[in-house]
């Protein structure tokens, strides 16, 4: 026999179940800001501008195809500024206690689409250091390009810097309590669904004519003894008043 769930079964469940959906969505959420504000390490962010652009002659003015070409080489750039050969002058330069391989994990470049500048951004638990990081590692890549490319295109358009108190960009704590509260929703409503699955015990007349297929023809009350010693007590009461009026 075919079994279908109606919306007010649905609500049913989701009331009967209301105090267990509701524990683990706050638990979910506590949990995610405990560990987002006291557990995860705070990691700060700045960059630095390195523009790419070949100094313009003063008889030829604007040259579109030097342009160009300094656009083609901000790939091979990009790939320059995160090699060894600058990062462990980097390491060198700042005294870092790390591998040129973890600082290369700290440090992300990119420009935009046909744009002649590139960004080098940095993310250390560090503020201060992540600028340090940032600004020698655009110092050393333009020192050293002349050398390694044989190019004279590379000036340093804006420094990295904090201005005021530095707000971490990760973790997180508001979007992560949102995302653990909406997932904790979901799972306390999946759970709540799941065990009203599993219960199979007979809870009133509707579960007994859907496992038997029969028809229900009547249903015995169930009398606890307080009711029967009630009962008893006011047929004594209504007896005693019956006889009191007759005599």
């Amino acid at each position: 026999m075919e079994e279908t769930i109606s919306l007010k079964e649905i609500f049913e469940v989701l009331k009967k179940r209301l105090s267990l959906i509701l524990l683990i969505t706050l638990v979910a959420t506590a949990t995610s800001g405990i560990v987002s504000y006291f557990l995860l390490t705070p990691i700060y962010q700045t960059s630095t501008q390195i523009l790419v652009n070949q100094k313009a002659n003063s008889e030829s003015g604007f040259d579109y195809n030097q342009v160009r070409t300094n656009v083609e080489l901000i790939n091979t750039y990009n790939v320059i500024i995160k090699s060894p050969t600058i990062l462990d002058q980097v390491v060198e330069d700042l005294d870092l206690d790390m591998s040129t391989s973890a600082l290369n994990e700290k440090i992300s470049v990119s420009n935009s689409q046909n744009s002649q500048v590139v960004a080098v951004v940095v993310q250390d638990p560090d503020p201060a250091l992540a600028v340090k990081i940032a600004n020698t590692t655009a110092s050393v890549f333009e020192k050293e390009i002349s050398s390694i490319m044989n190019v004279d295109n590379v000036s340093i358009l804006s420094k990295a810097n904090f201005e005021g108190t530095p707000s971490p960009v990760n973790p997180k704590p508001v979007l992560n309590m949102a995302i653990a509260l909406v997932v904790g929703l979901m799972v306390g409503v999946g759970l709540a669904f799941l065990l009203e699955f599993l219960d199979n015990t007979i809870k009133d007349e509707d579960d007994i004519e859907n496992v038997l297929g029969l028809p229900v023809l009547g249903t015995i009350a169930v009398i606890n003894d307080k009711e029967v010693m009630g009962s008893r007590t006011d047929k004594s009461k209504k007896s005693m008043r019956g006889e009191t009026v007759e005599s």
